[in-house]
């Protein structure tokens, strides 16, 4: 996801997008919150001309729920300290590791350092997992809503359905520029519908995501209804949770994570 910064640790001008995260039903350990890790990073695979994503071992990893993020901390040789807030995506089932998905951020120091700098073998700090506001555990019907690396959190959730063999429904919409810039566009199946803003394949039309994308969904929800997890830029995700309320969606069963 894009990389976002916690207030006071680097200067206003490299200052990038405020994550928006409070409590929620997952519970998250003081001690893993707090506690620094190092994680070396073993893999890197190319996602899209601008994503990439990060494979890194930690030994004594602490499986994360999908949707939860943590934090990355890089120091300089000269003691200057950058740290970025980021989604986890990989599934929790892959014991001592964890994978992110990065888009390169014009000017994003951490971001620049993983896409220009980072090679397999070198190490980072990280804090975590964080978060148990945006956490999806599997034990309800999921409706996720992502755009550009707002997709991250949620490609999360589907390994983790996929990997448990989970029988709940989850359903994904995923919203990008073109279909080069689908991120994980190789691991997509029936769950998924993408949706192509500028440039589409042919026959497929481009534009925004719309109440008629929502439509099906709604039309046979499951027993109890959704719970909607929204991702991705400011104005991505007032524009999808508007699309959810028209459809029917109880307020209180939209979470959203932005940036931007």
């Amino acid at each position: 996801m894009t990389e976002t910064e916690i207030p006071g640790t680097v200067p206003e001008r490299f200052r990038p997008p405020t994550r928006f995260a409070v409590p929620g039903r997952i519970a998250v350990s003081e001690r893993t919150a707090s506690r620094w890790r190092t994680a070396t990073l073993t893999e890197i695979r190319r996602e899209t001309p601008r994503a990439a994503t990060f494979r890194f071992a930690v030994p004594d990893w602490s499986p994360h729920v999908p949707g939860q993020h943590l934090m990355v901390r890089l120091t300089a040789p000269d003691g200057y300290v950058a740290q970025r807030h980021y989604s986890i995506a990989s599934a929790p089932d892959d014991p001592g590791h964890f994978e992110l998905t990065l888009d390169r951020v014009a000017d994003g120091e951490v971001s620049g350092w993983f896409h220009t700098v980072a090679r397999p073998g070198d190490r980072v700090e990280v804090r975590g997992p964080l978060s148990g506001f945006f956490a999806w555990p599997g034990d309800r019907p999921a409706l996720l809503l992502g755009a550009g690396s707002g997709v991250v959190p949620l490609m999360s959730m589907v390994r983790h359905h996929r990997a448990r063999g989970l029988s709940v429904p989850l359903r994904l919409l995923v919203s990008a520029r073109s279909p080069e810039e689908l991120i994980y566009a190789r691991e997509y199946g029936a769950e998924t519908t993408p949706v192509f803003t500028r440039s589409a394949p042919p026959g497929v039309p481009a534009g925004r995501m719309t109440a008629d994308h929502l439509a099906p969904l709604f039309d046979r929800r499951p027993p109890g209804g959704w719970e909607a997890y929204v991702c991705g830029s400011n104005s991505f995700a007032e524009h999808a949770s508007r699309l959810l309320v028209a459809a029917g969606q109880p307020v209180d069963r939209i979470r959203i994570e932005r940036f931007g």
